[in-house]
Formats: structure tokens, C-alpha cells, sequence
């Protein structure tokens, strides 16, 4: 029975729904939370564990926590702020509206109010901003025996027991230990002879996205923070670093549809959020897209005399722009991940060029014997025009797809505005010239 069900029987108790809730996966729960009103949203709530309404708080949209909020006693409200992790905390205050931010912050005990402050200092977009201050530390020169005592005491403190730091009294990072290296060593060995120096660490204000490449290339759990003078900060957790990677990989997936703005839920977004997330970036297309008109009247009077011009521009620029855009979307994918790098462009751009001859006369060849052999039909002359035309446009696209993801990563800007939108309208005005001129040429016009 789904849950939604569940909550219109008549006459359960809080008990029996504690049952229900007890054996129904958070996922399910919050997959039919948009179903809910808001009684039986609260209902709910108040009958989760403490642990899982923190998760299902963590997961609403920024209206849905504010709902909860108002609707929830302060000492409900205490409690849940009081389990949540300092970085998600710092992340919902700073979220909600200001009344909404009061209220919650007068229910935040000194503890959290300081661990909060003292994340809010950082820029949300820098590892910093996205760490916790809640790890395992100890002093170099302990035992192995009493660094496991202190672990068993500290552990449910922090976010990941994991990794543990060793630091000097000035709180300098010097080494990392994992437990699984703790737990191996005799109790008697020195934490000093077992700790590893060669430890991987970012900057404050290292960009969460370098500092989410860092983390996944060197494969690791956890990432220690530091500032200028090697001060242990906080640390990034594997958690934090996947709702990076979803913040990214959302944000390159509006530039490369064209769009801009914030990436708020789609049924969280008012219909004039949508439009102004869609419309600059389409006026844009739009007026660059009206050079093809200028290119086409251009060319009239060869258009005029050689028909045959007009009905095959569509498929000119449409492949032109497909060919753009796969070798764009190759680069950037690569620029992403840390696969290639500017200082690759003489190797790539060598290997584009015979990639883009390649597929400039393969599908040259296929429009050619498509163009004579089927309707609308033209002769072998026309025909062969068309193919070369396509071919050196497929050539000229593929490099224009190839060249400017990486000298706009190199400019240091973001590569993923070349993509498929913009890239298909450049595309559009350079092919159509590329494609009258070479038919100029080789029809004697």
C-alpha cells in the first residue's frame, strides 16, 4: 500500500504510522512528497527518526523547508538543527528567507552558531565553503593504542571516521593515517612511524570543482582543507564532492540548452523564473541566427540561377552544426575531466583536421550519391558540388568545434558556452558562405 494511502485511513495513531514509516525507505517517502498536503506532510515528519528528518529536510526544495519550518514546534526545530551536519546548516541558513533564517538561527545552540560563523566566512563556491569542521584530529607522538581510544570517543562527532589527521600545536597539518592502517598497527607503535606525509590537501579557496577533481583523480573518502600557513581547517567529504558534481554537471547542461540563472527545481521555478533563465541567451541565437538571412539575400542571384543551391541548405547547415557540436562537446567533456588540457591543442587540433577530412569526404560522398540517385534529383555536376561543398563545411566545423572550447578554457572562461546552441548558429552563417562560395566556383557563376 503506498504511503499516500496510508495517511487517509481513519483513525491511525502516531504509533501505528511510526510502524509504517519505520519500514518504508526514505526514498519512497520522499518520492511521494509532492502529493502531500501540508497536514499530512507535518504528520509525517513528526513521526520520522530524528536522523531521517534532517535527510528529508536536507533533500526539499528551498519552499518546501520553509513550510516545515513554520509548521514545526521550536523544540522539533532544535532538534533537527541541532543533528544536522555544520556544512549543511550553513548551506540551508544561508538558503532560507531572512524571517525563516531568524527563527532558525534563535534555535541554534552557541555550538552550532559558532561552527556556522565560522563556515559562513568562506565563499560557498570554494572548497572552504563546502567543508566540515568536524574531523579527527590527534597530536603526533601518541601511541597507536591511545589514537584508537581517542577514535572510539570522537567517532560519533564527526562526519567520517576514515581518515584521521595528525597536527602540531599550532594545528598544522603533518600527516593522515586511515583506520584501516590504525587498526593494523600494534598498539604500540608511535603514530608518527605509521602516518603518511605524502598526504594530497587543497587551499581554502581552491574552486569546489578543482577541489571535486582532486578528490575522484587521487581516489580518496575525504579531502583535508588548509589555509596559507597549513592550518587544518575542515575537511571536503565524498557526499559534499557528489552534490558538486551534480551543481556542475546541472549548470553545464543549462549552458550547453542555452540557458542561465539558478538551478532551482523545475516545479520550483515560477513560469517568469523559466523564462528568464531561457530568453537571454535565445535573443542572443536569435539575432546572430539572422546573419544567415544577410548570407542568404548575399547570395541571391546565385541562388536564382542555380535552384538546386536552395533545396540543399538545410542539410548543409544541419550537418555543419551536428559536426560542430560533437567536436565541441568532446572538448569540453575532456576540459571537465581533466582528460586534455590547452596545452594538448597542437596534438588535438592534428588529429581533428584528419578526423575532419575523414568525415568531410565520407559524408560528402553520401550526399553525393543521395543528391543524383534520389528525388528531388540533380545532375552528376550539381551533385558533386554539393558533396565538396559539405565536405569542406564538415571540415571547417569540426575545427571551429575543436579550436574554441579550448581557447575560451584558455582565456579562463567557461568552455560550455561554445556548446550546442551558439556553436550551431556560427556554424550556420560560416558554413552557408563556405557553401555558396565553393558552388560559385566550381558552377562558373
Amino acid at each position: 500500500m503506498e504511503l499516500k494511502e496510508t495517511l487517509n485511513i481513519d483513525g491511525i495513531t502516531p504509533e501505528e504510522l511510526k510502524v509504517i514509516l519505520a519500514d518504508m525507505p526514505l526514498t519512497d517517502i520522499l518520492e511521494e512528497w509532492d502529493t502531500f498536503d501540508s497536514d499530512e506532510a507535518l504528520r509525517i515528519m513528526v513521526n520520522l527518526p530524528l536522523e531521517e528528518k534532517v535527510d528529508i529536510l536536507n533533500a526539499l526544495s528551498n519552499t518546501e523547508q520553509e513550510k516545515l519550518i513554520l509548521s514545526l514546534s521550536e523544540q522539533s526545530i532544535s532538534q533537527i538543527l541541532s543533528e544536522m551536519d555544520p556544512d549543511d546548516l550553513a548551506d540551508f541558513i544561508q538558503s532560507v528567507s531572512p524571517d525563516i533564517r531568524k527563527e532558525v538561527w534563535n534555535n541554534l545552540s552557541e555550538e552550532a552558531k559558532k561552527e556556522t560563523l565560522f563556515l559562513l566566512r568562506f565563499d560557498e563556491d570554494d572548497a572552504a565553503g563546502i567543508m566540515t569542521p568536524r574531523y579527527l584530529a590527534i597530536r603526533a607522538g601518541i601511541t597507536v593504542g591511545q589514537a584508537l581510544s581517542f577514535v572510539r570517543k570522537g567517532a560519533h562527532e564527526v562526519e567520517t571516521v576514515y581518515y584521521i589527521y595528525i597536527l602540531d600545536e599550532f594545528q598544522r597539518l603533518q600527516g593522515v593515517v586511515s583506520l584501516r592502517e590504525l587498526l593494523k598497527a600494534d598498539d604500540n607503535s608511535n603514530i608518527t612511524d605509521i602516518m603518511e606525509t605524502n598526504y594530497v590537501s587543497v587551499h581554502e579557496e581552491t574552486d569546489q570543482e578543482e577541489a571535486a577533481k582532486i578528490l575522484d583523480t587521487y581516489d580518496l573518502i575525504a579531502l583535508p582543507v588548509v589555509d596559507s600557513r597549513n592550518q587544518m581547517l575542515g575537511i571536503v567529504t565524498f557526499d559534499d564532492i557528489m552534490d558538486v558534481i551534480r551543481e556542475e554537471n546541472t549548470e553545464d547542461t543549462y549552458k550547453m540548452g542555452a540557458m542561465t540563472g539558478n538551478i532551482d527545481r523545475y516545479l520550483d521555478s515560477s513560469i517568469w523564473g523559466l523564462v528568464k533563465k531561457r530568453v537571454p541567451w535565445l535573443i542572443v541565437l536569435l539575432i546572430l541566427g539572422t546573419f544567415s538571412t544577410n548570407i542568404v539575400d548575399h547570395y541571391s542571384e546565385l541562388i536564382t540561377t542555380a535552384a538546386f543551391l536552395f533545396i540543399f541548405m538545410p542539410v548543409i547547415t544541419q550537418t555543419g552544426g551536428n559536426s560542430g557540436s560533437q567536436a565541441s562537446t568532446l572538448m569540453i567533456r575532456g576540459l571537465a575531466t581533466g582528460e586534455i588540457h590547452s596545452r594538448d591543442a597542437g596534438k588535438i587540433l592534428q588529429k581533428e583536421i584528419a578526423v575532419g577530412i575523414l568525415m568531410g569526404i565520407i559524408t560528402g560522398s553520401v550526399i553525393l550519391a543521395r543528391s543524383f540517385l534520389l528525388p528531388p534529383g540533380v545532375n552528376i555536376s550539381q551533385s558533386l558540388t554539393i558533396g565538396v561543398a559539405l565536405g569542406f563545411v564538415v571540415l571547417f566545423s569540426t575545427l571551429v568545434g575543436t579550436i574554441a572550447p579550448l581557447l575560451i578554457n584558455k582565456m579562463g572562461f567557461d568552455p560550455t558556452v561554445m556548446s550546442a546552441p551558439l556553436m550551431a548558429t556560427v556554424i550556420d552563417v560560416a558554413g552557408l558562405t563556405i557553401y555558396f562560395e565553393i558552388s560559385r566556383l566550381m558552377q562558373g557563376l
